[in-house]
């Protein structure tokens, strides 16, 4: 039974993985400048009011 399952496994997922991997590459491109805007949007309010931004995830008594 073990061997069956070897058998099942072996070498197919790696292929398939590498061609997934492969084809990715492009849309993470569009990914990675969607996720530096967002980054640098979120440095511009921490430096215009940091405090006030911290102030409203700082857990209050009960939460």
């Amino acid at each position: 039974m073990a061997e069956r399952i070897r058998k099942a496994t072996s070498g197919s997922p790696s292929s398939v993985q590498k061609t997934e991997e492969a084809e990715d590459v492009k849309p993470n491109s569009d990914l990675v400048s969607e996720l530096d805007d967002l980054l640098n949007e979120i440095d511009e309010v921490l430096e215009s009011n940091a405090e006030e931004f911290v102030k409203n995830y700082v857990q209050k008594g009960g939460q």
